[in-house]
């Protein structure tokens, strides 16, 4: 509530909608049986609250939208794929998941989220993820195909972590353009500064980078 009532304060919004993840599996799931796989279960009395956020939400005339085989951040990226074009409107995704960063898009559609407690909030934009991360935010995807996400239990490639894949993703753009340098031969890898070890690595876990890449892609696609 208290969150809720900070964002009205600071975004003055003229629309607010809420998401909400389902309890059943998701297409994640199904692809990749470990999904989330090394999160704790949620304890009953924070369940319990998500249940009571529902109420607030209800309270203070908010729709939730969900849909079933699809996370919150799905229905997010639905929505912003279906408001993003439409003229003198400003999408601004409140969430504390920082996955929606892929979703950035220059002014047109922002995240807002908290660094530490209720106080410090910072507003993305694509110059933002820029600063943070060192590459556009529509390459978010492919740098947890290359590093993986702990948090959500994305393998990525072994060995290959936040400098390398920032390194690679500088480089030679999209997993796909990385793995295009990589047919060409080590010497184009090398020219780059790209060391054989990573070279090796690459070759060798292809396609749990792609897979992976794969499992970190917010669908725009929900019902």
């Amino acid at each position: 509530s208290t969150i809720l009532l900070k964002m009205v304060n600071d975004l003055k919004p003229d629309y607010i909608i809420s998401t909400n993840d389902l309890p059943k599996p998701t297409h994640r799931h199904l692809a990749y049986e470990d999904y989330k796989g090394t999160r704790e279960k949620s304890d009953d009395e924070l369940a319990h609250q998500l249940g009571r956020a529902k109420d607030v939400f209800t309270a203070f005339g908010i729709p939730t939208y969900e849909a079933e085989g699809y996370e919150a951040d799905d229905v997010i990226g639905t929505i912003v794929e279906k408001t993003k074009r439409k003229k003198n409107l400003e999408v601004i995704i409140a969430s504390g998941d920082m996955d929606t960063l892929q979703l950035v898009q220059e002014d047109r559609v922002k995240v807002y989220t908290m660094r530490k407690g209720l106080t410090d909030t910072v507003l993305y934009d694509e110059d933002a993820v820029q600063e943070r991360f060192g590459f556009h935010s529509d390459l978010l995807p492919d740098y947890k195909g290359l590093r993986g996400d702990p948090s959500d239990n994305i393998p990525g490639i072994p060995g290959v972590g936040e400098k390398t894949a920032t390194q690679l993703i500088q480089a030679f753009g999209t997993l796909e353009d990385i793995y295009t340098a990589v047919k060409k031969g080590d010497e184009v890898l090398l020219e780059k500064g790209i060391k054989p070890r990573i070279i090796n690595l690459l070759k060798e876990h292809q396609e749990g980078a792609e897979f992976s890449k794969k499992l970190a892609i917010i669908h725009r696609d929900a019902p």
